[in-house]
């Protein structure tokens, strides 16, 4: 049944959302529906079609719902009501509905917080409280923004729909990064004892999938699935036995996952093909030179280097800016990248302060290291990163 759920929630809300026009109504159907399969199913077995199934009931149970309150005179009942009778529920256009929620849920108008939250919540289907887990947050603190943003999205009559195709472009952009920020704080958490939020990672993938099914032609699209697939195929050998952090260049590749990484690297050559490079498609393809090299000695590093001033002139950013510096390490020493780092103005991340560190480290600066150590130390807030970092510090 939970995996049910977790496939099919989006799915129905999408459907329902666009029979009804309001997001609130159509959840609230889904989740009575999946509440009487949870009643039914393990004794009459699971139906041909559950997807149909859960769509036909949630409307069936939103329609009596709304008719008991349009007879009150409630005129949002009645308007809902109204709309859902003119409204057709075959199955055949839920490609399209899927799509027009991902927009809804990640319109600019909302916080981008609330974007993450509200698309885990009505196309991921996690629980309010594995979201307020994620972002740290109380439950019932999570659950008025969820109010909140649905609500906005009623009152603002903010158009439940792909937007137009001039607009397409830069809300692309939007819904991608919404992805990406999920896949990210589930493979780096930002705070707590765990260094990996595997359920995030995986959810972020799925949506992942969803987006390059719905829009097959948007180069972005896979190449964001590309990426988080090959940094996926990384996550059992990143921490060790113990819960600890392994760096890239430390990790055990025979445990990289083979079938991810043959996934992305065809995914990225589908990008080449195409020629329309942007900025995920590019980190996609740093991600599939590092999956090339059986060994970190054999790491391709001049063509990485090559990567990211591609990826500078497409998205440049003191962060991209960074992350190259590190590759310039490896092909000019520690002294020519540790130049490029001094030039950033990143005193807030605690991983410009950590490669920092390292640069020093190897230079056998090893006061300044240390210092860079500690500057990283109370920087994050991740229980796993911080015992690294405190070992680091202790072996210099």
């Amino acid at each position: 049944m939970a995996a049910v759920f977790r496939a099919e929630h989006g799915r129905a809300v999408a459907v329902l959302a666009r029979v009804f026009g309001d997001l609130e109504i159509a959840e609230d159907a889904v989740q009575d529906a999946f509440a009487v399969a949870v009643e039914r199913w393990p004794e009459a077995g699971l139906p041909p079609s559950p997807a149909g199934w859960i769509i036909t009931t949630a409307r069936n149970r939103a329609i009596d719902r709304l008719r008991r309150e349009a007879s009150r005179e409630d005129k949002h009942a009645q308007a809902a009501l109204l709309q859902a009778e003119d409204a057709p529920v075959e199955e055949g256009v839920v490609r399209d509905d899927r799509l027009r929620l991902i927009f809804t849920c990640c319109h600019p108008a909302l916080a981008l917080n609330v974007r993450v939250a509200l698309t885990l919540r009505l196309l991921g289907g996690l629980t309010t409280t594995e979201i307020s887990r994620a972002f740290l947050v109380p439950e019932p603190t999570m659950a008025q923004r969820l109010v909140r943003a649905k609500n906005k999205i009623r009152t603002a009559g903010i158009p439940y729909r792909v937007p137009y195709e001039a607009d397409l472009p830069e809300r692309v952009r939007g819904v991608l990064a919404v992805v990406y920020l999920i896949f990210n704080e589930g493979y780096a958490a930002s705070s707590g004892d765990e260094l990996i939020r595997t359920e995030l990672c995986l959810e972020a993938i799925r949506l992942g999938r969803l987006l390059v099914e719905l829009m097959p032609d948007e180069p972005e699209a896979v190449g964001l699935l590309a990426l988080m697939l090959l940094q996926e195929s990384r996550r059992p050998a990143r921490t060790a036995p113990d819960g600890s952090l392994v760096l890239l260049p430390d990790q055990d590749r025979t445990r990289w996952d083979r079938a991810l990484i043959t996934e992305g690297q065809d995914l990225v050559r589908r990008c080449l093909r195409r020629d329309q490079p942007g900025p995920y498609q590019v980190q996609a393809a740093i991600n599939a030179v590092h999956s090339d090299a059986a060994t970190a000695d054999e790491t391709d590093w001049p063509q990485i280097v090559q990567l990211y001033d591609h990826l500078l002139t497409l998205a440049p950013s003191p962060v991209v800016a960074l992350n190259r510096a590190v590759a310039v390490a490896e092909v000019s020493g520690p002294a020519a990248a540790l130049a490029l780092v001094d030039d950033l103005d990143l005193g807030n991340y605690y991983l410009f302060h950590a490669i920092r560190a390292e640069l020093l480290k190897r230079l056998h600066r090893t006061p300044e290291a240390a210092d860079s150590y500690k500057a990283a130390l109370a920087l994050t807030t991740n229980t796993t990163e911080q015992t690294f970092l405190q070992h680091k510090l202790a072996t210099l």
